[in-house]
């Protein structure tokens, strides 16, 4: 016990020693603050010419008849290009379509990532190779995973449709999973989920190791079962996690782009196109640079306003209002 004590007591000044004043303390803790400011420099300076400039330059361009040319004469629209983006019947089809994609990808992304996160969390053999298998498709490139589920759902010689007709004999014929909208889109949702699930899951297992074990322990004495500390221990735990990862996957989800340009091409007759899809091509198939401004904008603020709304709802809900 005494030298527990020693320990912990609090450095004697030795002789000589001039006591630290208020004015060193904070000479110090502006050392701290330049300290931490210098190794923030390179990752801000980097934010500033990778996003903010882009944004500040995308935001001037969608006031304009931009001509992507040297010398080209560039009109000022004001906010024509604005209106022609709300009243572009091809631009509401494909908010409601990454709308659709967001409401299936993110509810199922979670499900099924929490379900895997907590198979992960037991002691299972080979526990580590399931992980890496789980992780996976999330650094397989989007290029190649999309060409690949455009080959499984492909009407003829697909994978899925083999199965569907000669395997499982559910249906007499081939059916064109890219040839028309609500199929064309489910292909889509469940290649966003099959490729998401890992990202989720592990998130979603980093957070369950921050709860304490004593909890679940006071839980099984009191004679809660699996599920019920399931749903009143972990998932309490996990609330800050969950809101990180469903701001993330709506971000995600309003911002699906390789996988629609790959699989479908927005087709057919743009009853698949998202809202990047319908961006790019109005920027570089059709040189419309200025609306295409405006779209991303648009985007922009559809998602800034979608993750504010889901931090404060979610704030609100942990303090009980």
């Amino acid at each position: 016990m005494t030298a527990q004590l020693s320990t912990a007591a609090p450095r004697r000044i030795g002789a000589g020693e001039q006591p630290p004043t208020p004015r060193r303390r904070s000479a110090r803790a502006r050392r701290g603050q330049v300290a931490a400011y210098l190794f923030l420099a390179p990752a801000f300076a980097l934010f500033v010419v990778v996003l903010l400039v882009p944004i500040v330059k995308a935001t001037q361009v969608s006031f304009y008849q931009w001509l992507p040319f040297p010398g080209a004469d560039n009109t000022f629209v004001g906010l024509d290009n604005y209106r022609r983006a709300f009243a572009d019947p091809q631009f509401r089809l494909s908010l409601v379509n990454a709308t659709v994609y967001m409401l299936v990808t993110v509810p199922g992304q979670i499900v099924i990532g929490l379900g895997v996160a907590l198979l992960l969390q037991n002691r299972l053999p080979a526990r580590s190779l399931f992980r890496v298998l789980f992780y996976l498709p999330v650094v397989t490139s989007w290029v190649v995973v999309s060409l690949l589920f455009r080959y499984l759902f492909a009407t003829d010689g697909g994978l899925v449709n083999w199965v569907l007709v000669r395997g499982l004999g559910v249906a007499d014929h081939p059916i064109g999973w890219l040839e028309s909208r609500w199929t064309g889109i489910a292909a889509l949702c469940v290649l966003g989920i099959w490729k998401g699930v890992g990202w989720t899951a592990i998130i979603l297992l980093a957070g369950m190791t921050g709860v304490p074990a004593h909890l679940h322990e006071a839980a099984a004495v009191d004679g809660a079962g699996y599920l019920r500390r399931l749903w009143h221990v972990t998932l309490p735990a996990l609330r800050r996690t969950l809101l990180f990862v469903s701001v993330m996957l709506v971000i995600g989800g309003f911002n699906v782009f390789i996988s629609v340009l790959l699989m479908t091409a927005g087709g057919p007759a743009g009853e698949t196109e998202m809202p990047l899809t319908y961006d790019y091509k109005q920027a570089f198939n059709f040189l419309e640079f200025g609306y295409g401004s405006a779209i991303a904008v648009i985007m922009t603020l559809i998602v800034l306003i979608l993750s504010i709304g889901q931090t404060l709802l979610a704030n609100r809900a942990e303090r009980g209002e």
